[in-house]
């Protein structure tokens, strides 16, 4: 099952990873000589964070923030606030927040001097050059966004379409635990098995690899092992710092590897009812395992270790304690656990199956072909 194709990895030039090290920034970016800093964070970071971006003030960096994006960012949004960038002449871009603040940042960067049109950089590969010194730090253990290629907006029409691209990987990114302390535990939660589905996914996934297997699988079982720890007490450095890691391994696994179905499905969820990206992950993860894992027990038994579960007689059984093991972390987290309880009729069925099987680009790397038809079982049974 080995697979020994070509892998690429595209990680920041500068990986900074360990509590307080938003100082490293600080120092780091002191010395590339840049003048004109444009920040994007959101409302209530400022406080956390002035005392420390006035060492950057006194040195005579100008700074503007913008805190606008509050949701999944569309590409009008982003339009409006690289045109604040531009007008403001920012020489270098700083993402300091979620997901969606830091793809949005990672685009804003690339296009500030590019020439290429919005709409000519969507999809994969499509965007050429990236001019502008950009650093990521994430406030959430989530996404996974500052280690990878890719950037996801939602389009005219409410789908939402992929930018992905070497040169939206940052120059520097710094994982600092210490700023997840703040966040409260539904977002902890969701985000944290959104980043395990990240780390599942490239291992269950037909373009697998022996060097992200590794980072997968670890990934797996730090969020496995501490996000309820994290969930239960916010002030628990160490919990806030292996989940971190566990997102940052699935960030990294992103761009050589990508997800699946899970994603693919969990798309509508967001786009019709607004449910956040995270718990729509959540809401989908264990039907979409259940659906998939006949189709390779070994994978999915090894993710069931990772998980915590024993080895049973067959990979199988081992296999379907794995989907136990995550319907109970998801359960403990405090998250809902059915499409019912976030108040999805089952009439949106039909409509959502249809959206998710043009999800191809995902669709296609899961061990299980996912037809229309399975498409709308997996939704039935997520209720």
């Amino acid at each position: 099952m080995h697979n020994t194709s070509v892998v690429t990895l595209l990680n920041p030039k500068r990986l900074v990873f360990g509590n307080d090290c938003f100082d490293q920034f600080i120092q780091d970016y002191l010395e590339l000589g840049l003048k004109r800093l444009f920040v994007l964070s959101f409302a209530g970071l400022e406080g956390q964070l002035a005392e420390k971006m006035e060492k950057l003030g006194s040195a005579g960096i100008v700074i503007k923030q913008n805190t606008s994006i509050a949701k999944e960012p569309s590409f009008q949004d982003f339009e409006e606030i690289l045109e604040e960038a531009r007008a403001f002449k920012a020489d270098s871009v700083v993402g300091i927040g979620g997901g969606s603040i830091l793809d949005v940042a990672k685009l804003v960067a690339a296009q500030l001097l590019n020439t290429q049109s919005t709409t000519a950089v969507i999809g994969k590969g499509n965007l050429a050059e990236r001019a502008t010194y950009l650093a990521c730090i994430p406030t959430t253990s989530g996404t996974g966004s500052e280690v990878s290629p890719n950037g996801i907006f939602v389009d005219a029409d409410g789908n939402k379409i992929g930018v992905i691209s070497p040169y939206l990987v940052p120059d520097a990114a710094y994982i600092d635990p210490v700023l997840t302390v703040s966040v409260p535990k539904a977002i902890t939660a969701s985000t944290g098995i959104d980043a395990l589905t990240h780390c599942l996914e490239a291992y269950a996934n037909k373009f697998s690899h022996p060097v992200t297997d590794l980072i997968a699988l670890e990934g797996i079982s730090l969020v496995a092992k501490y996000l309820k720890r994290a969930c239960d007490d916010g002030a628990d450095l160490e919990a806030r710092s292996q989940v971190a890691l566990g997102s940052m391994y699935g960030g990294m696994c992103l761009g050589p590897v990508n997800t699946a179905a899970v994603h693919a499905l969990a798309y509508p969820l967001g786009v019709k009812f607004h449910i956040n990206h995270g718990l729509s992950i959540a809401l989908l993860l264990p039907a979409v395992m259940e659906f998939t894992l006949p189709a390779a027990p070994e994978r999915y038994s090894a993710i069931a270790v990772a998980l915590g579960a024993t080895q049973r007689s067959t990979a199988l059984d081992t296999a379907k304690e794995g989907v136990a093991l995550l319907k109970k972390l998801i359960r403990d987290c405090g998250l809902p656990n059915s499409l019912a309880a976030v108040n999805v009729p089952l009439s949106a069925i039909e409509a959502m199956a249809v959206d998710a099987v043009k999800i191809e680009r995902l669709l296609k790397n899961n061990l299980r072909e996912v037809a229309l038809e399975d498409a709308k079982k997996i939704y039935e049974s997520a209720f």
